[in-house]
Order: structure tokens, then sequence, then C-alpha cells
């Protein structure tokens, strides 16, 4: 369970708030969207939740225990992130890139190996056809799809998204939303899913957060959202 209390981030010395006092929480299991315009807070309020920025105020719990009193490095490792970008590592093949925290974390070379073998197929990327190519050699699509594995590689609790489809064509898009429900279903992990598309968050939605210029607007399910 993630649960944010009162949190708030402010710039500018106190003046300029990119989160304010917001208050939610998110079931084990569940999908939450945070959903919005650019600027209202969503991508702040992820990154405070794996101390990539600090909060100014309030508290972040995860599983009842306070982040702030939790090593910043073992936090992040705990928690898988996807986000626009991908991030992918050029001059590393995708078996490398998916293989990465479980390496920091001392995992033996055969369990890394089943763990990238298993992720990549879950995926839609046979190891076997994908593991030693290059992000170069990828589509934009296929990359994202190296980032969703390289986030659930270690088998984080907690996965938080970024817009990671936003730089898709739709037809990919469509199709990458599609394979996020299965993984879902099959998964069951705890998600933050961050998104400006209202359509994208209905659909991968269990409950949707409404932000706007760092306040919480709205928060429920998606009979609510659309009945207000």
């Amino acid at each position: 369970m993630i649960e944010l209390l009162n949190v708030s981030k402010t710039f500018d010395g106190g003046h300029t708030y990119a989160v304010r006092e917001l208050t939610l929480h998110v079931d084990e299991g569940e999908t939450l969207v945070l959903l919005g315009s650019s600027g209202c807070g969503k991508t702040t309020t992820l990154k405070m939740i794996n101390r990539l920025i600090e909060s100014s105020s309030g508290i972040i719990k995860l599983n009842g225990k306070d982040i702030k009193g939790m090593n910043p490095v073992n936090l992040r490792r705990s928690i898988g992130y996807v986000f626009q970008g991908v991030g992918l590592f050029p001059h590393m093949t995708v078996k490398q890139n998916v293989d990465l925290v479980p390496r920091f974390l001392g995992w033996s070379a055969e369990e890394r190996q089943n763990r990238t073998n298993e992720l990549l197929a879950l995926v839609g990327l046979p190891a076997e056809e994908y593991a030693e190519r290059f992000p170069a050699e990828l589509s934009g699509g296929q990359q994202q799809r190296v980032g969703v594995a390289r986030a659930l590689a270690a088998n984080p609790d907690y996965l938080l998204m970024d817009e990671p489809f936003g730089a898709l064509d739709a037809l990919t898009r469509e199709t990458l939303q599609n394979e996020l429900l299965n993984l879902k279903k099959h998964l069951k992990k705890t998600i933050i899913f961050v998104t400006h598309d209202i359509f994208e968050a209905l659909l991968l939605g269990d409950r949707i957060a409404v932000l706007h210029q760092g306040n919480l607007e709205q928060i429920g399910g998606k009979r609510e959202i659309l009945g207000s």
C-alpha cells in the first residue's frame, strides 16, 4: 500500500507549489492513474515517492513505513520506474539492460538469465531473438517493452509509470496499453500510472486522481469521474 498524507513540494523558497497538501492512498494490487495536464504535479508526485526529489512537507508511506526512514537506494530498487524517454543504456544489449538491477542486487548469473528470459517473453520479445540486440536496433514500442521488463526485473511490489506510452504512435500505444492490462492481471502489482489522456486513464485505472496546478481536484472510480 502507498499512502501520501498532506504531501507538498515547493520551490522558490516555498512560494511556488508543485504539489499542495496531497492526500491519497493506493491499495495493494490497485492501479491508480494520476490524470492532468503538463505541470500539474503528476511527475513530481512520482519522484517524491521514490525519493528522486524530497517532499517539502507531509508523509509518504510504503506498507505503513515512512520512506524518509528508508535508504533511498534500497527504496528505489524496490520500486519499478518506467518513463516516457525509456532511458535504456545504448551501449548495452537488451539482456544487459534488463538484468541491471538484479546484477546490483547480487543475483547469480543463472538467476539473472532465467529472469530476463521470463520477462522478455512476458512483454512479447522472445529472448532468443531480442536478448543480444542493442536499443538502436529496436522500434520505439520495443524499447518501451524493454523498459517495462527492466522495471519488473527485481520483482518490485510497486510500479511507477510516467506517461510511458506518450511518445508512441497511436497503434503502438494501443497495443502496449492492452499488453499492460494483461500484465496487471498476471502480476498483480500496485501501480501508479501518470497520463494527460482521459481515455488512457479510463482504460487502465481502477481509480483516477485528477490533479490541477498541484491540487487534487477529484479522486474516484471511473463512473464517479465520468459523472462529475
